[in-house]
């Protein structure tokens, strides 16, 4: 699972440069393409350390449950909602926030339209988007770590007052 996901990680710029073809984003201004391109640069270099976070990820799962644990599928699952929020939470701090400042400093009120035909309608424009969306990123992170966190503590706690 972890392979596959650092796989698409790969894939997904390839992606999201065949939606733009397929919605001719090259036929626009020269703006709109200028700040595809920087757009494109940002979701290439996010997909990049998503894919290192997963395939670094996926050899480190085998250390989630000690050897002769009762309770081994609480671990794996934890250790899955921690890099699903930390992939998540990365992707769209670092792409969330370079596509809100440079669509609202290039592109101004046009940055709607940017979206849509790059097919990634989720991401807004704006001051306010730019400010946010490292915020959003950040709080997925800490409440997935969070989570993951709660649910290690309960496993722990079922496997070592099983051994007492």
């Amino acid at each position: 699972l972890y392979t596959i996901f650092a796989i698409l990680n790969l894939i997904f710029p390839l992606y999201v440069f065949y939606t733009a073809l397929v919605n001719d984003m090259f036929d626009s201004t020269p703006k709109f393409i200028i700040v595809f391109l920087l757009v494109w640069i940002i979701i290439a270099f996010a997909s990049w350390v998503s894919f290192q976070l997963w395939w670094d990820r996926k050899s480190k799962i085998t250390n989630t449950s000690s050897e002769g644990a009762e309770f081994v599928a609480t671990p794996v699952f934890s250790h899955l909602i921690q890099t699903i929020g930390e992939w998540l939470g990365t992707w769209i701090g670092i792409v969330g926030f370079g596509t809100a400042l440079l669509t609202t400093i290039i592109l101004g009120d046009d940055g709607y339209y940017f979206s849509r035909g790059i097919g990634l309608d989720f991401l807004e424009t704006g001051w306010l988007s730019i400010v946010l969306m490292p915020i959003y990123g950040f709080l997925i992170i800490v409440a997935t770590r969070f989570l993951a966190e709660q649910f290690r503590a309960l496993s722990s706690i079922a496997n070592n007052t099983r051994k007492n």
